[in-house]
């Protein structure tokens, strides 16, 4: 019988994290630039952008998800029930990544086509290969501790990844396609799908499920459904993380639009400059083109250097003192940071790096969580009524994710449309159109008024979340008793 509360080796935990890292190469781009990649590159107006961002990924996220969970639950293979996922989808999610983000010289209307055919088929094997991914940390151990460091070391890997979108991709974009964005993405993005499909098949190789519901329980999706849908725990864990992937979502996508119309551009430059002599020094001239470019990957730079760190403290806070708690209260101190860059002028670059840098760290602390506690409200419904069905539970998190993603991204753009901004269209790095004034104060209450709302509403229904460190404790001994029947 398999030990389904045994530690697991390093090797199996980075393993596991490289899975994550391929994701997010494909999840921070979309979060990052699909936004200013249909508006200011591909040339769609701002309301058929926020149409499609819309409708498809809700689409996604209320269709292809609960889809996926019910077919995940009910594989049966020799390598298990999700890892089968991660291996037949790597490789054609890696293709259709490049398509997403391609330029063919199509009517408006083909544009328009184009661009909902390849966004649909994105979104489904994404869903197809993230969502048994992130079930797969439920059945590699059901040892509490252990989840907590798996968590860990995903995370650090997603980070990694989002390093690399949000600090390099854009200023790398420019430089390989000599000022040309669509020459330039679509060449970084086959790059990136190359390197993200071998880290899927590594994924898929070095791990192992141990946990397999009872033989007595049924298969019924009725009964999975009416099992979820009386999990309060999930119901809650749905909705936060529908609320924080739209506060992410509009956070990272308005970023650039942010430092195109708002930063004082001479305020950026100085600020910016010793730190780009340095890197030109050594040879390392991507930021040497564009202070905008430069400016925005460093920012982003400084917050997930401090996420990084948050991570690693997560695992010790969460040991301590429950992950609930945890999660609230730096989710509450994150939230109040994003709202405090209302009050920062354009000039006063040193406080936005100050505050993205602060957010970066106490954010950080709740990423690991957030998808831990799915996998304890997995085993809460086990441990309540009796039945497990771990991906459609962790449908949560990609409904959530999904959802978030696409309001969050539909209303940078909405938002942004209303302040009166103007797309570019298929520009170069030299085109320059006259935005008005109302835009730049429209970017500013996208970075803070209206992404920290919806961190605000998630931390108020945390008090309603009743998995805290006792019931963690309770759950654990309970299920493990039970699995050795």
């Amino acid at each position: 019988m398999e030990n389904n509360n045994q530690k697991l080796s390093v090797l199996e935990k980075i393993g596991y994290s490289l899975g994550d890292f391929a994701a997010n190469l494909v999840f921070q781009t979309l979060m990052t630039y699909l936004a200013f990649f249909y508006t200011d590159i591909y040339g769609l107006k701002n309301t058929d952008a926020s149409i499609i961002m819309l409708s498809v990924g809700l689409v996604a996220a209320f269709v292809f998800n609960p889809i996926i969970g019910i077919l995940a639950d009910r594989t049966k293979s020799k390598w298990g029930k999700f890892r089968p996922w991660i291996l037949f989808t790597a490789i054609p999610l890696g293709i259709v990544a490049v398509l997403a983000f391609s330029t063919p010289d199509f009517s408006y209307k083909g544009k328009l086509i184009y661009s909902v055919v390849t966004y649909t088929l994105l979104l489904m094997l994404y869903a197809s290969s993230n969502l048994p991914y992130s079930a797969l940390s439920a059945v590699l151990t059901g040892n509490m501790s252990e989840r907590n460091s798996i968590s860990s070391y995903r995370f650090v890997a997603v980070m990694v990844a989002q390093f690399f979108v949000q600090v390099f991709m854009l200023p790398i974009i420019i430089y390989v396609g000599n000022g040309e964005k669509a020459v330039g993405i679509e060449i970084v993005m086959t790059g990136l799908a190359i390197i993200g499909t071998v880290m899927l098949l590594i994924t898929f190789v070095s791990t192992r499920e141990r946990i397999i519901p009872t033989q007595e329980q049924n298969s019924s999706m009725g009964a999975d459904f009416s099992a979820l849908f009386k999990n309060k725990p999930w119901l809650i864990m749905l909705t936060v993380t529908i609320l924080v992937f739209i506060s992410l979502a509009l956070k990272n996508g308005s970023h650039i639009y942010y430092f195109e119309n708002y930063v004082d551009k001479k305020a950026l430059s100085d600020f910016i400059s010793p730190v780009v002599s340095k890197f030109s020094a050594i040879g390392f001239t991507i930021f040497d083109n564009d202070a905008v470019s430069a400016g925005f990957g460093l920012f982003n730079s400084c917050g997930i250097s401090l996420m990084i760190i948050g991570i690693l403290f997560s695992k010790r806070l969460a040991d301590k003192f429950g992950k609930r708690d945890v999660f609230k209260y730096a989710l509450l101190i994150s939230a109040v940071l994003v709202f405090s860059f209302i009050f920062v002028g354009s000039n006063n670059v040193a406080v936005m790096f100050l505050l993205q840098s602060l957010f970066g760290f106490f954010y950080g602390i709740t990423i690991p969580i957030l998808w831990a506690m799915v996998a304890d409200v997995a085993d809460y419904m086990e441990w309540k009524m009796n039945r497990r069905a771990t991906a459609l539970t962790f449908s949560a998190m990609m409904v959530g994710l999904k959802a978030g993603l696409s309001i969050g991204g539909a209303l940078v753009v909405s938002i942004l449309n209303g302040y009166g901004y103007l797309s570019k269209g298929n520009a170069t790095i030299s085109t320059v159109i006259e935005q008005s004034p109302s835009v730049a104060i429209g970017t500013k209450m996208l970075v803070s008024a209206f992404s920290a709302l919806p961190f605000f509403i998630s931390v108020v229904l945390m008090f309603f979340y009743v998995i805290d460190k006792k019931m963690e404790n309770r759950i654990e001994i309970d299920l493990k008793q039970s699995r050795k029947k």
